[in-house]
């Protein structure tokens, strides 16, 4: 039996830092991808082995069962609506799992990944063999939820395989849970985000699980409807970012400058209102799309300068905004800045060619860039041999 899942990245379209603060922000899905197949051996495959091939990267990693028995005997076939939470010694068990792997130091950045991958197979499957492939469309640790993707994308597969959901085998095409399903997917996806992360939000695997947009404000979150097709050009500007230390040197400043900062987080809250009823609100006919997305790029530009008074653009960033400038298009940092991803609004009346101009001159500086279009479906399964 094989099961493969799909979930999407995501932005943040505005309200980055801000939210630390209590102010509104705003979140949707990106039509890029992490996939998941999980394949079951039939007995005459004789396999005893639980495998993990992440295809992009080129990496296998293969743990025999009986090792995964010894090492974690009190795991497997439990699977509750709420999830149990990975303890400090069971962390320790799985680590062990994973150094033996010798993951290569380039990538050590993965094991975390892996050592999800291992809590959230043998919770929800025990010690059963069977063969994992991850392939993504999301650039890694670049602000775009490329590991929440892969967290419910992960435990999308899981479940479906499980007794926990039901789920018509027999439809070959993309199917969607049904509500309470994504809400145990999106718990299940919140404890592989908490290995991998120590303190997530839950924002980044909520929109996965959910797709569309997601409105959050202290702790708060709200699923919302896009009523506009959005285009983005995302630029990965391939700078490397410490987000704590950007998280800390906004609190920093804040206590230097209290009531100035007050007025920026006062003034991200009512961008970020604003951007989402504009995009909520039903679209009549081109013209009133052309006009939304008028005022979307204002709110862009706005939200852009509030993140510079923050202090956490980067040279990348603004080399970014400049290039998208002379064509009159409007960007902003999405995420936690110093680097990472930029987003550039591309209007539905915006030419191909000039979108092909953009995007040369940004690959010239060494940029990766993605068209991504906005808000768009959450966590999706299909059942079937893989293409």
């Amino acid at each position: 039996m094989e099961v493969r899942a799909r979930a999407p990245g995501k932005i943040i379209l505005a309200g980055e830092h801000a939210v630390v603060h209590g102010s509104t922000a705003v979140a949707a899905a990106i039509d890029l991808y992490t996939y998941v197949s999980l394949r079951f051996p039939t007995p005459a495959d004789n396999e005893d082995a639980l495998k993990l091939h992440l295809k992009d990267l080129g990496l296998e990693f293969s743990w025999p069962v009986g090792k995964i028995k010894e090492v974690l005997p009190e795991l497997g076939g439990n699977v509750t609506s709420t999830p149990p939470s990975c303890s400090l010694e069971m962390m320790k068990a799985i680590a062990s799992l994973v150094e033996e792997q010798n993951v290569p130091e380039a990538n050590i950045g993965l094991a975390s990944g892996i050592s999800a991958f291992l809590w959230l197979y043998t919770s929800v499957h025990g010690n059963k063999p069977a063969t994992a492939v991850v392939t993504s469309e999301l650039p890694l640790g670049s602000g775009l939820g490329s590991s929440a993707a892969l967290c419910v994308a992960l435990s999308a597969a899981l479940l479906a395989l499980s007794d926990s959901v039901k789920l018509d085998f027999s439809d070959q095409g993309w199917q969607v849970f049904g509500d309470s399903e994504l809400e145990i997917v999106n718990k299940w996806a919140f404890e592989g985000e908490k290995i991998i992360h120590g303190k997530p939000s839950g924002i980044d695997n909520t929109v996965s699980t959910y797709g569309n947009l997601i409105k959050f404000k202290s702790g708060e979150l709200t699923l919302l409807k896009t009523n506009m097709p959005l285009k983005m050009l995302v630029t990965n500007t391939k700078v490397g970012r410490n987000t704590k230390a950007l998280v800390a040197s906004v609190s920093e400043r804040t206590l230097r400058h209290s009531s100035a900062m007050t007025s920026v987080f006062n003034a991200v809250d009512s961008i970020s209102n604003e951007l989402a009823a504009i995009i909520q609100s039903p679209v009549s006919d081109d013209l009133a799309i052309t006009e939304k997305e008028e005022k979307l790029e204002e709110l862009i530009e706005m939200n852009q300068g509030l993140l510079q008074c923050m202090g956490v653009s980067h040279a990348s960033i603004e080399t970014v905004i400049r290039t998208t400038l002379k064509y009159k298009l409007s960007t902003k940092l999405t995420g936690a800045g110093g680097g990472g991803c930029v987003l550039t609004l591309l209007p539905s009346l915006l030419s191909g060619t000039v979108v092909d101009k953009v995007i040369a001159e940004l690959e010239s500086c060494g940029f990766q860039c993605l068209i991504a279009g906005i808000g768009g479906r959450g966590v999706e399964i299909s059942f079937g041999s893989s293409s």
